[in-house]
This record gives C-alpha cells, structure tokens and sequence, in this order.
C-alpha cells in the first residue's frame, strides 16, 4: 500500500508548503517531485541523501532539495494512515536547520493534529 502526501493548511484555508514549492526553481520542482515520490512508494524507508530526520526531533523529517539557485528544505511529519503531512519549507542558509523554522513546522504539527485528529 502507497503512502499518501498531504498539505497542512490554515484555518484561513492558505498552504504555505504548496506557496513554497511553487517559489522553487524548476530544478527543484523536479527534486521535489522525484523525492515525494520516493516517499510514497518506499515511506518511512527513503533516508539520506533525499530525507533526514531533524537531529533532536524524533517525529520532523526534512525533505533535501539542492539545486543550483540554493538548498531548500521542506520540514514533514508521518501521520497515522500511511500520510506525509508537508508543514513547512524554507531556503537553508546555515549548517543546521535554524531553531524558528523547526519550532513552526512544530506548530503546524501540533495543529494539525488538534483539528484532524
């Protein structure tokens, strides 16, 4: 059974990973769409150098875009039911992953899963 990928959204219905994603260059458009399908045939299998898991976070993953315009990354979650819920993305311009893009992507989840459950 394939894993699904899904967008968190707002309680304004906006989807900041979709608004992200669609800001990427072609390159990593294509990155991005090679890596969520990895995801949805392999899950919680596909590691590095595609996904990482955020170094003191047992349940937020990153998804590794590197292009020629930068590096990207797109912070996810896995959700009960086979999902990928994408929280957050951002364009990475330290060697780690800055704390405040963490702590959204951290209050996203927690969102996420009051309103579904």
């Amino acid at each position: 059974m394939e894993w699904s990928i899904e967008y968190y959204f707002t309680e304004q219905e906006r989807c900041p990973v979709k608004e992200f994603i669609d800001s990427l260059s072609p390159e990593g458009k294509a990155k991005y769409i090679f890596i969520t399908r990895l995801l949805k045939e392999y899950g919680l299998n596909v590691k590095e150098p595609y996904v990482k898991q955020i170094t003191g976070h047992r349940k937020i993953f990153e998804i590794r875009i590197k292009d020629r315009s930068g590096i990207s990354r797109i912070l996810y979650f896995a959700h009960t039911g086979r999902k990928f819920i994408l929280l957050h993305g951002f364009v990475k311009k330290t060697e780690k992953a800055p704390q405040r893009e963490i702590i959204i992507a951290e209050q996203r989840m927690k969102d996420y899963i009051l309103r579904e459950g």
